[in-house]
């Protein structure tokens, strides 16, 4: 069952708190919309919410390492960014810093909004301040279950919790009639790249794809022409995971 995050989103939230909270935003500047992949000028301290879109997070470090050559100074690696997640319409977000370890926020779809304030400035409303903290929580559990995933020996197993556990977050309901028996289940409202997917579950762009297709083949995922992921919601097709992964093929390569 697909499972709805606990803050409600701007639609189902009570229109007369959303709409103080955007109003005052506006009136003091603290409201601003991104293009799709344009980078969030966010910075740490400060609480941000998105309004309309999809924000998507990213993190990467800088490592020092020593050369082999004697008494030289070490030098500063900068590692690869890697995916951390999605935060929808109605969500709040904040980045934390600490070296050497940076986050970075990207506008994932077009005419993104995002609005941000102080801590403090959540008094004005105790109400929503609950609501903030409740789905800081949700976005915590939610952390544990990705690292039991990433915990995962095999590289499918990975992807395929990884894939199911962003589609029961951000998921929405979808139907098709492209295929003779149809197709009912949920489907990632945008669309995300190989790339991506390898960087938040330790791969490679080749084994994502790769693997992928046999997903596909077993008919535990279902891609649209526009390369929208979808899970079907057949319980039986569930019950093939265990086949999937015994298989030899899906033995780890890396």
């Amino acid at each position: 069952m697909m499972q709805s995050s606990p803050i409600p989103t701007d639609s189902n939230r009570p229109f007369l708190t959303w709409q103080r909270i955007t109003d005052w935003a506006q009136e003091h500047y603290r409201c601003r919309s991104f293009s799709k992949d344009e980078r969030i000028p966010a910075r740490p301290g400060l609480l941000y919410l998105v309004q309309r879109g999809t924000v998507r997070l990213v993190g990467s470090a800088e490592l020092k390492y020593a050369e082999s050559k004697p008494k030289s100074r070490p030098r500063n690696r900068k590692l690869d960014q890697a995916f951390l997640g999605f935060v929808g319409a109605g969500q709040p977000f904040e980045l934390i810093a600490q070296s050497p370890f940076s986050l970075q926020a990207y506008s994932h779809a077009d005419d993104t909004t995002i609005l941000w304030m102080y801590w403090h400035d959540l008094d004005n409303w105790p109400h929503f301040r609950r609501e903030v903290l409740d789905a800081f929580r949700y976005q915590h559990q939610r952390k544990l279950l990705w690292l039991s995933i990433l915990g995962q020996r095999r590289t499918i197993d990975r992807l395929l919790g990884f894939l199911t556990l962003l589609i029961e977050e951000h998921g929405e309901y979808y139907t098709s009639g492209d295929r003779e028996d149809g197709f009912k289940g949920y489907r990632l409202p945008w669309s995300l790249t190989h790339s991506q997917i390898g960087s938040a579950i330790g791969t490679t762009r080749v084994t994502v794809t790769r693997l992928m297709g046999k997903l596909r083949q077993q008919n535990l995922i279902y891609t649209q022409d526009d390369n929208f992921i979808c899970i079907p919601v057949d319980p039986e097709t569930q019950n093939q995971t265990s086949d999937l992964t015994a298989e030899s093929g899906f033995e780890e390569e890396e």
